[in-house]
């Protein structure tokens, strides 16, 4: 059986998107120039020069343009999806050794066979990722990679990898999660390094490193976040408004199956910005396939598309519980049956918020360092992706992120 070509997924509704987008295009033309189209505030003196614009242009010819420039990025767009399945692959990075296991996650350890010393009394630090998407993103490449990176500078970071939920994972909540799989890698690394790590979380893995951290103080030296959310109802509104309308079908999808499938969470994803997806195929479509940009791309379309799906309670607890009732800003989310407070954490603490993230909303992170007492704050000119894994973060995160980590790891210890 012949193996389907990788897509951007779903790739039903970016095509649909297009489609609708081209004959949306050429219906609204007759509004367009009647001025009968009701434009929101914002826009309407932006309108009414369009109009003005427009009184002197044959609508004939306007339909044939528009016609003919919706064709050619609907064109430019499926080119580029076919040339990013036929693109050829190159190996990952090899992965270091598993440093402990339960079920479907793993602990990988990057030191001290990575830093530059070798140095076995190496700082550690327990990174955890989204339990949505994979967390090699945070090893992309070599020459992209945090985990590397900070163990080059003398660090011995360990990374979890949470993998696909299998069947010891099915019934899994948020407190499972931590309780049974974070706790205890924080006891291991203890127990072989001598020393309490720091916790490093990205994005919802920022969550559960602070639950942790709430939970069992003994186990954390420091405290660093990247586009962590907490306030989630503090970035636009249509997000959550759209969540409210699908909630009821949501239910029901997990009711049936038990988790919540990759397309569904690509989907929404992808209605924060949709038309991402069809600008940056497009921009691909133009590469030299042999371009380091291209190859760049690939790699980091492939993680995209690497998702997993959310157990149902877990999917429940998100988006029913962070999303719509704001459970963490509010002060009721419980794990194990006890508020998260991030008041009452006393290591130190780093907030990092990206600034052009769509994701999370700098609103939503900033209020996370709001919370916790003293936490330094840096924000970022990046992207919630483009922070960790883009052209431009070895240097603005990499190295500040490791500074940070080293210098006052060094000060608790």
């Amino acid at each position: 059986m012949q193996t389907p070509l990788p897509q951007p997924q779903p790739v039903a509704l970016h095509l649909a998107l297009q489609t609708l987008t081209w004959l949306s295009s050429l219906s609204a033309l007759n509004g367009l120039k009647s001025g009968s189209i009701p434009w929101r505030p914002g826009l309407k003196k932006a309108a009414e020069s369009l109009q003005k614009n427009l009184e002197k242009v044959d609508l004939r010819e306007l339909s044939a343009a528009v016609d003919a420039e919706a064709r050619s990025r609907l064109i430019a767009f499926s080119e580029g999806v076919n040339r990013y399945g036929r693109h050829p692959r190159e190996p990952r990075p090899p992965e270091p050794d598993v440093f402990w296991r339960d079920g479907a996650t793993r602990v990988l350890d990057y030191g001290p066979q990575h830093t530059n010393k070798g140095d076995k009394n190496a700082m550690p630090v327990l990174v955890v990722p989204s339990l949505i998407n994979r967390g090699y993103i945070l090893d992309l490449t070599v020459q992209r990679s945090l985990m590397r990176y900070l163990a080059s500078v003398g660090l011995r970071p360990f990374l979890v990898d949470w993998g696909m939920p299998g069947a010891e994972e099915k019934n899994f909540d948020l407190t499972s999660y931590i309780c049974w799989r974070l706790e205890p890698i924080a006891d291991e690394i203890f127990d072989a390094t001598g020393q309490a790590p720091a916790l490093l979380g990205y994005c919802m893995g920022g969550l559960l490193t602070l639950a942790l951290a709430h939970r069992r103080p003994d186990r954390v030296a420091a405290l660093a976040f990247l586009a962590t959310p907490w306030d989630f109802h503090a970035g636009p509104k249509a997000p959550i408004l759209m969540l409210e309308a699908m909630a009821p079908g949501i239910n029901t999808m997990i009711d049936q199956l038990g988790a919540l499938p990759v397309d569904v969470l690509q989907a929404m994803f992808s209605s924060l910005d949709p038309y991402l997806t069809a600008n940056k195929f497009r921009r691909f479509s133009t590469l030299q396939e042999d371009s380091d940009k291209a190859r760049e791309f690939i790699v980091l379309e492939d993680w995209l598309n690497d998702g997993v799906p959310l157990v149902g309670k877990v999917a429940r607890e998100c988006l029913m519980g962070w999303y719509l009732d704001n459970a963490p800003a509010k002060g009721t989310w419980k794990v194990d049956g006890e508020a998260v407070l991030p008041e009452a954490i006393k290591a130190p603490s780093l907030v990092i918020i990206p600034e052009d993230d769509h994701i999370v909303p700098p609103g939503s992170a900033t209020a996370l360092a709001d919370a916790i007492p003293g936490a330094t704050r840096k924000s970022l000119a990046a992207g919630h992706i483009g922070m960790v894994a883009g052209g431009r973060a070895k240097t603005i995160l990499y190295k500040p992120l490791g500074q940070w980590l080293c210098k006052t790891l060094t000060e608790v210890n």
